[in-house]
């Protein structure tokens, strides 16, 4: 594959280092608007077998998936909190054949732990478990909660009827469900699901060591979608 890589801090230097491992090519690199204006994307798009690899943040995502989408470019998107916008980029996959492949968290581990918690959450409603969740990243991280941690918690309340909220910090309120935020060091992410009973505790918890699994997942992502339309997450790459 041709990669452009859409964000070049340290998860756009990790996914350069995995996509290059894996015999891709980079072709840009775009970190900010000028890079973008100056970077001969016109051109780069008939290059063929050319994806996007989008690691910015919140503020910039959005727009550089649409910048994607009038060129024709599919998209591999790992970064959150821009989702107010889903709709709208539904509608223009849907309409217009493009290709958008996003997930709060690229990491296998991670995606197993989706599924747990699924089920976790299933099984408890029934015998009076409180639950929470827990996540700690490092003090540059942007958004809070996390995208992974606001994935867990949409999970928890699509599969148990106790909750239909989420909120931070918030253990009073009944039918939310709390969420603790925590940055401080240089954690790369740890994600904690705890159901709690009078009698025991029971614990789902994932942490990374790096942001290879991260990077690695994003690449496998942009060689799957090769040669597909529409929207595809985790769960279709890994039930392929």
């Amino acid at each position: 594959m041709k990669i452009i890589l859409l964000g070049y801090g340290k998860m756009g230097h990790e996914v350069e280092k995995i996509a290059l491992q894996r015999g891709h090519e980079i072709i840009a690199i775009i970190d900010n608007e000028e890079e973008f204006r100056n970077s001969g994307i016109q051109e780069i798009k008939n290059q063929g077998d050319v994806v996007a690899i989008e690691f910015s943040t919140p503020a910039t995502a959005f727009e550089n998936i649409k910048r994607c989408f009038d060129l024709n470019i599919p998209v591999v998107c790992g970064t959150t909190a821009w989702y107010e916008h889903f709709d709208e980029v539904k509608e223009r996959c849907e309409k217009e054949g493009q290709t958008l492949f996003y997930a709060p968290n690229f990491s296998i581990g991670m995606n197993i732990m989706f599924m747990l918690n699924s089920q976790l959450a299933k099984i408890t409603e029934k015998y009076d478990y409180k639950l929470s969740l827990t996540e700690t990243h490092h003090i540059h991280k942007l958004d809070k909660p996390s995208g992974t941690a606001v994935k867990l918690a949409n999970d928890i309340i699509e599969n148990n009827k106790n909750y239909n909220f989420w909120g931070l910090d918030d253990y009073t309120n009944k039918g939310v469900l709390p969420i603790e935020s925590i940055r401080e060091g240089e954690y790369f992410g740890i994600h904690e699901v705890k159901a709690e009973s009078s009698c025991d505790i029971i614990s789902l918890r994932h942490e990374a060591f790096s942001r290879e699994g991260f990077a690695t997942g994003a690449v496998i992502a942009a060689e799957f979608i090769q040669g597909k339309k529409g929207i595809f997450t985790m769960n279709d790459l890994l039930n392929c």
